[in-house]
Order: C-alpha cells, then structure tokens, then sequence
C-alpha cells in the first residue's frame, strides 16, 4: 500500500487507509444479563465509512451494543452483520474488526512497540506465514507510532506513559491492524479535560485519513455532538434514534434526546395547555415596548441563578410555568431577583405529547 502524505507536512506520514469500509447491522437484536433485557434493538444500520457515536445514559446498554457487534457476547436472539456478511456466529477475530477498550488493555510487560505490533504478530503465528512479516510489521508500527507522536515512546513501558501518551498507544494497536471496522468503548473516559478536547480532535482527523468505520461509545454527549457523523441515542436498552447529528439536535424524537442532547439542555415545561420545548439560546429578552414576533411564547419570569459558561452566560429562570434558561452575552449584568421577559419564536418551538413524549411538531 502506497503511503499517503498530508499536503500541509509533506515529511509528516499519514496512518494508510483501510482497503474497505464496512457498514454495521443489528436485527432483532436481544441479549439478557438474566432475567434483565439489556438490549432490545429491532433495526440498527450504522452507515459504511461513518464517525458513528453512541450515547445515552449509565447502564442504557451501550457497551453491550458495542460487545454484540465485536462478538464478545453472544447475542440470545437477532442477527448481526457487517459490510452485509451475517457474522453473528463469527468468532471475534473473524469479524474484520479492531478494539479499543476502555483501559486501553495494554501489555505491562511488553514495550510501546511490541504491544502495537502485538495483533500482527499473533496474526501471523495463526496463519502459518500467511500474515504480514516481521519487517512488514516493524513498517506499520513506525508508522502509525509517527503519525500518533509515539515515534520517541517505542521502548518505553506503559506504566512510563501518561494516560494520554497510553490512549494514543492503544488507538495505535487498533489502526496498525487496518481492519475496516474500528470500535472504541469510552476511549476518552480516563483522560482530563484538555486531553480529552484534543483526542477528539485528533480521532476525527484519524477517521478521515483511515476511510474505516468508526463506531465509538461514550457518555458525554457533547463529545458526541462534535466529531460524529452519526448519532446514536440509547435508552434503557432500545435506540431511541439514530441519525446525523444535526438532525437529533434540531428535531430530537422525544422529550427524553431533547433534554438528553444538548448543552446546556433542552427546556421543557406546559403552556397554554401544551407541553413545549426550546433551546435556551433561542430565548430573546424583550424590553421595555419591545413587542414579541407573532405566535412565539413569552414567559415572564424571576432570575434564579446566572453562571459564567465562558462565551456567554446561562440564566436561571423561575415562573408559573415552571423552571427554565436562556443564554445571552457575556456582557449582560443580569443579576439574580431581576424580573426578564423572554420571547421564544414560533419557528424555535417543539411540541411533544403529554402522555408519550413524542416529539409532534412545532409551533410554526
């Protein structure tokens, strides 16, 4: 395979593409842990060549969708394919796939070196010189190990690294394979807050260079909402919707991926005998003779709490209705017992049912 290189740093090697990318399936998908029906999936394509997230949350069954796909549980019913081939009773290492774990399952004992070319090397003892070579695998590890700034870490071992240095080693295990499927169970999870923006930085440069699936679990949806391509959102074992980001943010299934995607979340309270929802941004403070455009909601209410959020600043809100916020500038001297008029668009608006949750429209 012909190395590619970036146009912006021509010495600088970029990771090789897989051959293929893979779409994902799951068809009436069950599996228990007892007598508890952890995953109860009817119909779930993940798109060939996706940045695929999963989100939802503790214990919705996430990772339990991820062990389905890589075969490391079996599940009790349905069917599991991957690039169309049916490989529900394929052992894991059949699969064309390749892992990330959580704690990253590095080798204490093996170098930074050997525990990215350990798959290969397996790989090649099992298929009795069919594999790639010892040079051919020494080729790879330097290098995916440049493009994953690990070229200098080679012989070190994993407790010498730090959590950052370790997460890129096991990405790296992962990518060297070129296995058209890659899946990341809450990769992130371990790394602070600003290791954790440039991973995911780094992990959407990564899937446009690898052209591979990218099917990844976590719990923070705002890590979500800025890499994927695809969004999954789980709910007590079921998929509550699956689309593009853009989609779930902007027209949410129900009340529950309205105020579940989003930062800061979703308001959602009862008005004029219907149960509305808004983004807080969306929220406009009218002034004194400012009149509100036609059908929008306007709710007057009593400052409860403002927080600094950087960019801007997020009110707290109390009125008959109920609790709810909005977002206006940094500048603002909003202070906390003030009375606010907030006017809310027609177009901005989202109806859900009382009774389901069901997103049914909007205002407009």
């Amino acid at each position: 395979m012909t190395l590619q290189k970036e146009t912006a740093d021509p010495g600088q090697p970029t990771v090789p593409a897989v051959t293929t990318a893979a779409g994902i399936e799951l068809l009436g998908v069950r599996h228990r842990y007892g007598p508890t029906l952890a995953l109860d999936v009817d119909d779930l394509a993940v798109p060939h060549g996706s940045l695929t997230v999963i989100v939802g949350p503790s214990g919705c069954g996430k990772s339990t969708l991820l062990s389905v796909v890589a075969g490391l549980l079996s599940p009790g019913e349905g069917r599991v394919r991957i690039g169309g081939t049916d490989v529900t009773d394929t052992a894991p290492g059949g699969r064309g796939l390749a892992m990330v774990f959580q704690d990253y399952a590095l080798y204490p004992h093996l170098s930074v070196a050997a525990n990215i070319g350990f798959g290969m090397r397996l790989e090649a003892r099992h298929s009795r010189g069919a594999g790639p070579g010892r040079a051919e695998i020494d080729r790879r590890v330097d290098e995916v190990s440049a493009q994953l700034g690990l070229a200098g870490l080679l012989e070190r071992r994993p407790a010498q690294l730090s959590g950052g240095q370790r997460q890129r080693v096991a990405l790296a295990r992962a990518i060297v394979r070129r296995r058209p499927v890659l899946l990341l169970d809450e990769p992130l999870s371990s790394l602070d807050a600003q290791l954790r923006a440039q991973a995911r930085t780094e992990l959407a440069r990564l899937h446009r260079e690898l052209g591979a699936t990218l099917v990844m679990v976590t719990h923070d949806q705002s890590e979500a909402l800025s890499i994927a391509t695809h969004l999954i959102v789980m709910r007590a074992g079921r998929v509550v919707q699956a689309a593009a980001p853009d989609e779930v943010y902007r027209r949410p299934h129900d009340e529950f991926v309205a105020t579940f995607v989003g930062s800061p979340p979703m308001n959602v309270l009862d008005h004029d005998r219907a149960r509305w929802g808004w983004r807080p941004a969306d929220g406009v403070v009218l002034g004194d003779g400012d009149t509100p455009e036609v059908d929008a909601m306007v709710l007057d209410g009593t400052v409860d709490v403002v927080e600094f959020a950087g960019h801007d600043r997020l009110v707290h809100c109390r009125s008959r209705e109920g609790r709810w916020s909005f977002t206006e500038p940094i500048a603002s001297r909003r202070a906390v017992g003030d009375h606010v008029r907030v006017s809310i668009a027609a177009r901005d608006l989202h109806r859900f049912d009382p009774g389901t949750g069901r997103r049914i429209g909007s205002r407009a």
